[in-house]
């Protein structure tokens, strides 16, 4: 677990340290110089210090200074003098002039082996002044300091011009605009400074490996008893989504997969995976209203229900009227989640996961999908609030942000074996909140591990599910 921080949050620790503020600077600014360091600022290599005003640029004029003391011919372009007559980056700045640090006015772009970026910090909005522009096209690799310059540090929006890091040296802790909009294109890769704050009020909670954790299956365990799944979808065309979502629940761990579709298709369905039993409900090609009742009747030995894969134009009352007469843990995806409103939700007392991508968001709920409109949906209907994307949301009682996918996943049918997972593990004994991170997170990291191998296709991704299921 690994807090994420608004950059009022970062305002906040700063204003609380009990570390003194010299001290802070000058921890920073050493990550800054270690950095390019790694990134083969020597003996001789030309690096330019692009250097703010603010406590962003006294980093810049620390980083300068050890680096002029490594023999890195370092200079320092900055758009003006620090600000504050005795404040720490003022001295910062004269104590590199001191050491033999050129710095001059910013200039034009000027040859140079490595840029520093260290103009603005993570408070930065609107658009960078016109004479910083040039600089975000030098073609030398670029290290910023706490975010990249142009990059809104809350939202991840660049209004124009953005420096594209190919490092980024940040402090105490990731801050939401890395992870969120161009953020993660324009952020390179992030390295997270301890420079001594503490105390922080996280925004999210990024998952990692340790957060992620799935349970065994025990030794006694037989396929009744290691959970029960049955996923309730399937139209014409689009019946292939619930098989799916059955299938990914037994590849993550599942005892028994049943898909329960119209009865007018069941024997296409069947015919599709032989692991996944079927059963047929009414005589239609879609689901009626009328058809709830049977499907729940046939649902007596099963522990958790998915539903909506491949639902289609199935009438609106029949996901309404099964999931209020169903009094277990849910997983509620695609069709079914239009076809229901926050209020049904809300009624629900049992556990209950929407897995909705953004589309399917602002349907439900009339408004842009956004990780604190999620966050809020989760807390008016107290259920789990998946919300798919790069990257993807869990809000529930804490919130999550999962990063470990990749664009590969944006393929179809994938978030039917999202699905499938989040189901498998609530019936392997997981709570819904916990199972969903940590289907999300195995999810994006058996989809980047394909994805390193060969195209990512729905059907891949169930034979690759299962290396993450334990």
């Amino acid at each position: 677990m690994r807090p994420v921080i608004t950059p009022a949050e970062s305002v906040r620790l700063d204003e609380v340290a009990t570390v003194p503020e010299a001290v802070l600077l000058e921890r920073a600014g050493l990550a800054v110089a270690l950095a390019a360091v790694r990134m083969g600022a020597r003996y001789g290599t030309r690096v330019i210090v692009l250097a703010g005003t603010g406590n962003n640029g006294g980093d810049g004029w620390v980083a300068a200074r050890h680096l002029e003391r490594r023999g890195v011919d370092v200079v320092v372009r900055s758009l003006g003098y620090p600000t504050g007559s005795d404040s720490p980056r003022r001295v910062a700045a004269i104590a590199a002039i001191h050491e033999g640090v050129t710095a001059t006015d910013l200039g034009a772009p000027e040859p140079a082996d490595l840029i520093v970026d260290a103009l603005f910090g993570s408070g930065f909005h609107g658009t960078l002044p016109d004479r910083v522009v040039p600089w975000t096209d030098h073609p030398a690799p670029v290290l910023s300091v706490d975010l990249p310059s142009g990059l809104d540090g809350t939202e991840g929006s660049a209004s124009g011009a953005v420096f594209r890091a190919a490092r980024t040296v940040t402090f105490h802790a990731l801050k939401t605009g890395h992870l969120v909009g161009v953020g993660p294109e324009v952020s390179g890769e992030v390295e997270v400074v301890d420079i001594g704050l503490s105390g922080e009020r996280p925004e999210w909670l990024l998952c990692g490996d340790e957060d992620a954790s799935v349970p065994s299956r025990p030794r006694t365990a037989h396929k009744w008893s290691a959970g029960t799944v049955a996923v309730v979808g399937g139209s014409p065309g689009i019946a292939g989504a619930a098989v799916l979502a059955g299938r990914a629940a037994l590849e993550f761990g599942a005892g028994v997969a049943r898909v329960v579709v119209p009865g007018g298709i069941v024997g296409a369905v069947a015919a599709m995976d032989p692991g996944v039993t079927t059963a047929g409900v009414g005589a239609g090609s879609v689901f009626s209203t009328g058809d709830a009742d049977a499907v729940i009747a046939g649902l007596s030995r099963f522990g958790v229900l998915v539903l909506g894969p491949g639902l289609g134009d199935a009438d609106s009352g029949f996901v309404a009227t099964l999931l209020a007469a169903w009094d277990g843990p849910v997983v509620l995806d695609a069709d079914g989640i239009t076809a229901i409103t926050p209020a049904e939700l809300e009624r629900r007392t049992a556990p209950t996961v929407v897995t909705p991508h953004a589309g399917e968001f602002a349907r439900i709920t009339g408004e842009p999908a956004s990780p604190a409109a999620a966050a809020a949906l989760a807390e008016a209907t107290g259920a789990v609030v998946l919300l798919k994307g790069s990257p993807t949301f869990v809000m529930g009682a804490e919130r999550w942000v999962v990063a470990s996918g990749s664009e590969a996943l944006a393929t179809i049918g994938t978030g039917d074996v999202l699905a499938g997972m989040v189901a498998a593990l609530i019936a392997r004994g997981m709570s819904a909140e916990a199972a969903a991170r940590a289907a999300a997170y195995r999810h994006g990291r058996a989809g980047r591990a394909l994805g390193a191998l060969t195209t990512v296709t729905a059907t891949g991704l169930l034979g690759e599910i299962g290396r993450w299921a334990r």
